[in-house]
Formats: C-alpha cells, structure tokens, sequence
C-alpha cells in the first residue's frame, strides 16, 4: 500500500472514533462590505454593509470540522442567556453527530467576534465578551458532565481561547480524569504557562506562542525543536506540535525524537480557523486508532485546505482524500473535485467578482460537438463547472454498453481541457443536486433541447440565474459514432 493509499484509509477509519471536545465557544459573524469613501466626520472610511453571516467560532468551530470528519463527538461549552447565546445553540443543533450541552451561565456574555471584510481585506474586528473563569456550579456541572462522557470517547480536545471555560486549574482536572481513563488529550492552547495543561497527549502552539511560552527563537527548524522540546520537559506534555504557517508543522517529543511535515502550496485565501481544523483532524484520528504522525499528516493536508477557504472553514473528509488523491495526479486531474469542495472553490471564485457557468453530460466520447458546447459555455462565464455522469448514471442514461471510457478517464480528459476549470463527478441521473448546491450565474446546456424540456433550467430561475442553450456541432455525436464503428468493425 502506498503512503497515499495508506493516508486516505486513515481518513475512512475517522468515523470509528468518538471525541469529546471542551472548551470556549463564540459566535463568528462575518461582516461584508465595500469602502468607495472617507467619512467628513472624521479621517475614518465609511463602510457600506452588503451581507453578513454568523459561524461557529471557537470550540464550535472544532467542532464543525469533528462533524465534517464524520467523527462521533461529545461537546461542552458555556453560553451567556443572550440573543447570542440563542443563535449559537441553534448552530450547535444544526450540527449532525453531536450530542453537546451548552451550559447556560446568566452572568455571562456570549463571546461574539464581528469582523469586518472589505475587497477580500480584513479592516476591523470588533469582540463582545466575558473574560473570567466560570462559578462554582458552572464548573461543577461541566467537570460532572465530562466525567460521565469520557466513558465512551477514545480522544479529548481542550479548546483554550482563555474566556473562562477551560482557566482557574479547570483544564489540568480535565487532563487527569481523562488521564485515569486512559483517554489522549489534544490542547489548543492559550498563554504562557504551559503546565496547566501537564499530562497532555499534545499541544498545538503556533510559532509565535511556543516563542512567547518558552523565551526561545523560533525562526529556523533547528530553534523550534529546541523549543519545543524544552517546553515539553518543563511543562510534563508528552508532545509539541509546532505550528509554522507556510513552512508547514513539527512534532517534537524530545531534541532526538521529531518529524517536519512541509506544508502543501497553494494560494492562502483566509487562514481564519486553521487551528482549530488541525486539532479537530489529530483528535478525530487518534480517536480512530490512527498514529500520532498519520494524524499529524492528515492535519498538514487539512490546514492546506482550509487556508484557501473563505471564513472559519471546515475540511471534510472528501476534501482530504481529493487533496491526497491530488498528490499524484496531473495538474489536469487535480480539477476533479467534490461537490463539497467545488463548493468552496465557487465561494472563492464569486468573492473575487467571477461569474460561475455551468454545463454537464456523460462526454463518453469527446468530439467537436461536445467542445462546441464546452466553448460556449466557457465564453459565458469566468469560471467553469462541468458535472459529468458517473459510470452507473450513464449506464442507466445510455445502456448497459455504455460508457465506452470510465468515469476516471472522462474527467481526466475534460480537466486537460483549457475551456473547463473544474470537474464534478455525479452519480444521480441529473446534475440537479450540483445546480441547486453551487448555485451557477450560468447554466449552458445544447440547443437540441428548449428551456422547457430542461428540469434543471427551472431550479436556475428560482434563484436568478440564467440558462443558455449553445448551438451544436452538426453531425456529431458519441452514440452514432459508436455505431458506425461497429458497422465498419
């Protein structure tokens, strides 16, 4: 088995494991805007809201990428009895898999991070929030609550953003308990003082916070070994896994005993979350009984993923197979993507003022009629998606001798191909759950049919967006190509 065929294993075990995360939860909101002027009140830009939206932040963001992974997941956290609070127990509630008790605290507020975005630029962030350790009987009903849930995880996360939740010696008890149940704790850390969280499996500082914790440079390999390594002896943590933005990560247990992972290039579109994403994919892999270094190698490709995704992003398991799967192939084949991540990839395209187009069919055997069709559809559009039939949709679509290529060939071909940027494989008989996903400004399909004979074209006008029928090619066609082969044959 190759390192990649083993990696992507790893990634389908994820869903064997059971975590229990604890820790600060906040709600994200994201607000979007433009800036074309400076106020006559004050030398300040005034900025126009276009649209906004809210996320989990925090340990909720944790635990949307647990969600993502397919994990099982056990989670703690504190809200305020606020309209906050109320909007971040409805998020929780839309999340799959998760059983969470969020403990209501009244004189508390929910933690809110506002950030303000304008020409992909980050301008503002404003915080609302309580910043103390949690009473008494908050803390004693969190402790108890973790205590009963440890009996069915096999991995912990403490996500520490130093609101309250996890201060006051509330981490380092989390830490034994789990400790006398055998059970690995992942850290995303918080401060300097390290030994709170003593007993840990694995921190997860980045470069700046292991310089801050330990007094140490940290510009090189050699130095963040050495920090790492003695922030591990002085603080009783099993493991250090340095975190080094576009040099990728380090895993330390001791000056002899450390791995580099470099970091995959690609453009870094928000790195938003990245933390909490790496943590999420250690736990959920440790959970499942993979290696501290597989774990470590899946969270390298994760943080990859998610830095060219817009907001506190998520890294599903199918975006890590499609970014191990990438390893190997061709510029080409690397266009071939999930729904899921052609999805994020669309968001980008739209945040940077493209238009999306899209077409599909079963393109079996490329000819002059399907690149006449291609054509068009790219000439509408900035950007353009092509949904393909599956070997099982376009055998039901075209016969049981069909398709003459496999799917995996197919999309090979279309990706090489300079008109389309991106390849969605679909298993359904029509691309409807890709159109109604993605959304596309454009959807191109051949003049052989009318609008009104298209089901997709009427999912396309109830959001806005415009169906275009490209002229054909005469005379070409997969099927009568076929036949006449096997006629001459």
């Amino acid at each position: 088995m190759t390192d990649i065929s083993h990696l992507i294993s790893c990634v389908e075990s994820l869903p064997n494991g059971r975590v229990l995360c604890v820790g600060d939860i906040m709600l994200d909101r994201f607000v979007y805007g433009d800036v074309e002027r400076i106020s006559p009140e004050a030398p300040i830009p005034v900025f126009r809201i276009l649209n906004e939206n809210a996320m989990l932040g925090g340990a909720g963001n944790v635990a949307r990428n647990l969600v993502g992974l397919g994990a099982g997941i056990d989670f703690f956290a504190v809200v305020g009895d606020d309209p906050a609070g109320r909007e971040v127990t409805a998020l929780i509630g839309n999340l799959d898999g998760l059983d969470a008790r969020l403990i209501t605290d009244r004189s508390r507020k929910t933690s809110i991070k506002t950030r303000y975005i304008a020409s992909n630029q980050q301008m503002m962030r404003a915080d609302e929030e309580t910043v103390a350790a949690i009473d008494d009987l908050t803390r004693t009903s969190l402790i108890d609550g973790v205590k009963f849930a440890l009996e069915d995880c096999a991995a912990m996360v403490l996500a520490d953003y130093g609101k309250g939740v996890l201060t006051g010696g509330i981490a380092g008890e989390l830490i034994e308990l789990a400790r006398a149940r055998g059970v690995p704790v992942i850290v995303d850390p918080q401060g300097q003082d390290y030994t709170k969280y003593m007993g840990a499996s694995l921190v997860t500082p980045n470069r700046k916070e292991l310089a801050d914790a330990t007094g140490m440079d940290t510009g090189n390999g050699e130095e963040i070994i050495a920090a790492a390594a003695q922030l591990a002896r002085l603080s009783g943590i099993e493991a250090v896994l340095a975190t080094r933005s576009a040099d990728g990560m380090t895993l330390v247990r001791n000056a002899n005993n450390y791995a580099h992972f470099e970091a995959e290039a690609r453009e870094v579109f928000d790195v938003s979350g990245a933390g909490d994403t790496v943590v999420a994919i250690i736990a959920a892999a440790i959970a499942a009984g993979v290696s501290m270094e597989d774990a470590v190698s899946l969270a390298n490709v994760a943080a990859g993923i998610v830095v060219g995704k817009v907001g506190t992003a998520v890294a599903y398991a199918s975006d890590l197979i499609d970014a191990l799967h990438h390893q190997e192939m061709a510029s080409g084949e690397a266009k071939v993507l999930s729904l899921n991540s052609a999805y994020d990839r669309a968001q980008i395209w739209r945040s940077k003022g493209y238009k999306v187009g899209f077409t599909n069919g079963c393109f079996d055997l490329l000819h002059p009629g399907h690149l006449a069709v291609l054509s068009q559809a790219k000439a509408a559009c900035d950007r353009l998606i092509v949904g393909l039939n599956s070997d099982s949709s376009t055998k039901r679509l075209k016969g049981e001798d069909r398709p003459v290529q496999s799917e995996t060939a197919r999309a090979a071909v279309l990706a090489s191909l300079e008109y389309v940027d991106l390849v969605v494989i679909f298993s359904e008989d029509t691309p409807a759950k890709i159109i109604e996903t993605i959304k596309p400004e454009v959807f191109v399909k051949g003049a052989d049919y009318t609008i009104d004979q298209i089901p997709e074209a009427k999912i396309v006008a109830e959001y806005g967006g415009e169906t275009i029928l490209a002229q054909l090619a005469e005379g070409h066609s997969t099927t009568a190509t076929i036949a006449r082969m096997a006629k001459e044959g």
